[in-house]
């Protein structure tokens, strides 16, 4: 009986989650509420918990659909880039300025 109770409480956060539009709250709440339980963690800080998975994969999917919105082409790195293209200024120059080798790192070195 008690485990039927649980599982209708699960259902019923499970909804609400769903109404409030909190799906990361609604998939971890179960786990971390174990885990609060375990570690003897404060309603307030399994609360906080849960808020910050909910933020960050909001986060997450803002910066994905950022970038899908954009329609950025795929990343590029140096192994695809064509030397021959520039051909007065030498591979290994090439490689060092994208590397940073245009920083004078001495005059941004903190005292």
């Amino acid at each position: 009986m008690k485990q039927e109770a649980q599982a209708l409480e699960i259902a019923s956060v499970q909804q609400y989650c769903r109404a409030a539009r909190l799906p990361a709250v609604a998939a971890n709440f179960v786990r971390l509420a174990g885990q609060a339980a375990k570690e003897g963690h404060t309603y307030v800080r399994y609360l906080e918990a849960l808020l910050q998975v909910e933020c960050e994969e909001r986060d997450r999917h803002a910066v994905e659909n950022r970038v899908r919105y954009a329609q950025i082409p795929r990343v590029k790195t140096l192994d695809d880039f064509d030397y021959s293209k520039t051909p007065l200024v030498p591979a290994g120059r090439i490689r060092e300025l994208a590397e940073g080798g245009y920083i004078d790192r001495s005059a941004s070195a903190v005292t």
